[in-house]
């Protein structure tokens, strides 16, 4: 055991001489191609190829690149031209295999846009909003463009940023002498480091635990007021007129009511929640589409919760609502609340307990970030909640440190070992799918 503090701190100068090697035989070396692309993402977030300069400055690429390291998130942001070295069709797909690492991946193509993420980084769905709702307007210029999708994605992307990162330094590189200066003070100090990481997990996993319990409330209130839906629907499988597309909705509603259960039983973290509340979704629309089959109406849209309250089921509009000391947005609303905002009135808010009493849940703090992401998926949220309490907390560094990292199982090395069917589109056709690939939007 006495040997573990040398161990631990030959191991550090191994790696760091590693790194140096890696830099320094790279240094001043020419980055064209999907491969020296993926190199340049495993040091920093943001890469500029230099055929494509033009559409974004040093200067942006640092104030980009800085945001996301300090939000310490797997997203990843590649600017390239429209050449025979990024084929359209795959170069999504090929950047995420040659980078190696679990993440969100954006690439601003020529002068199109799409973006992919691994599922446990960010669902497919939410990736897709993301890059439909204002990240893809035709004619915007690459820095605006990006500025908008890290805005959008940071409070809401799964995982660590990978430890590869250099952590915001310079892209254009440090001088060979700054890098073993680097490096020697990492050796010497590996040992104090290590404690410190140590105390700071620690005082996380603390943290973690009290912000679970204050969701746990909310979420088993929310798993009751379904069991008791279920109950109020009485629908019986061989009851006379069922047919089987009602047998298999009301079979898809008991699935979620048990998946929910068995993940909340299992949550060991606050973004473990996320599944709960995901589960609740699918089942209150399961229960629409089943109730409207036995009255021999339409089959209802898929839509968002309402966002009042999500116990509320399935939303039927959207209606303009300005929270307090807040800008007007559009909501997504049930029927009863729909009426309610046309007769002035206030909507059914769904309530949380907090230091100053019960108050609606974007006016209570960002432990509830992972319980109304699983309701309305992560590209929604950020505009939903433009402007309040809950809004502000998830924008923040802060937040994604303590709510929505670490074991999310971003930030990863991976390699070829993923999903290739959350990056399988391409930028070669008419912006479908997830974005401007011919089908991204999850890759």
């Amino acid at each position: 055991m006495r040997t573990r503090p040398f161990s631990l701190l030959s191991a550090l100068a191994g790696l760091t001489l590693l790194l140096l090697l890696a830099l320094t035989s790279g240094a001043g070396a020419g980055t064209t191609g999907i491969s020296d692309a993926a190199a340049a993402l495993k040091q920093d977030p943001v890469y500029v190829d230099p055929a494509a300069r033009s559409q974004l400055s040093p200067a942006d690429e640092k104030a980009l690149e800085q945001r996301i390291v300090n939000a310490d998130k797997p997203v990843f942001v590649a600017v390239l031209p429209e050449s025979a070295q990024f084929p359209a069709g795959s170069v999504l797909r090929d950047l995420r295999t040659a980078t190696g690492i679990t993440g969100l991946y954006g690439i601003r193509l020529g002068d199109r846009f799409d973006a992919g993420a691994d599922g446990s980084v960010m669902p497919r769905n939410a990736v897709r909003n993301v890059v439909f709702s204002g990240v893809n307007t035709p004619g915007v210029d690459a820095a605006t463009q990006l500025d908008n999708f890290v805005d959008q994605t940071l409070p809401t992307v799964r995982g660590s940023a990978p430890a590869s990162w250099s952590n915001g330094s310079d892209p254009d590189g440090a001088g060979t002498g700054s890098l073993i200066a680097v490096g020697a003070v990492l050796v010497a100090g590996g040992a104090g480091a290590y404690a410190v990481v140590r105390r700071s997990r620690r005082r996380k996993a603390e943290e973690e635990r009290a912000a679970l319990e204050k969701l746990r409330v909310v979420v088993d209130e929310d798993i009751t007021a379904y069991g008791e839906e279920l109950d109020r629907l009485d629908f019986r499988p061989s009851e006379p007129g069922a047919d089987d597309a009602m047998r298999a909705d009301y079979e898809r509603a008991l699935d979620s009511y048990e998946e929910a259960k068995s993940a909340m039983a299992a949550a060991e973290h606050p973004h473990d929640v996320r599944v709960v509340t995901e589960a609740l979704e699918e089942g209150r629309y399961a229960l629409a589409v089943l109730a409207a089959r036995r009255e021999g109406a339409p089959v209802p849209e898929r839509r968002a919760p309402c966002f009042f309250d999500p116990r509320h089921g399935p939303s039927v509009t959207d209606m303009t609502w300005t929270p307090a000391a807040g800008t007007s947005r559009e909501v997504p609303v049930c029927a009863a609340d729909a009426a309610r905002l046309r007769d002035g009135e206030d909507p059914m808010a769904r309530t949380v307990e907090t230091e100053s009493g019960r108050r609606p849940y974007w006016e209570a703090g960002p432990a509830y970030g992972p319980w109304a992401g699983g309701y309305f998926g992560g590209g929604l949220l950020p505009g939903l909640l433009a402007g309040t309490l809950l809004g502000s907390a998830l924008s923040t560094p802060a937040y994604a440190s303590e709510y929505g990292g670490g074991d999310f199982g971003g930030g990863d090395f991976s390699g070829a070992d993923f999903n290739s069917s959350d990056f399988g589109g391409g930028f070669g056709g008419d912006w479908g799918g997830g974005g401007g690939f011919d089908g991204g939007g999850g890759f």
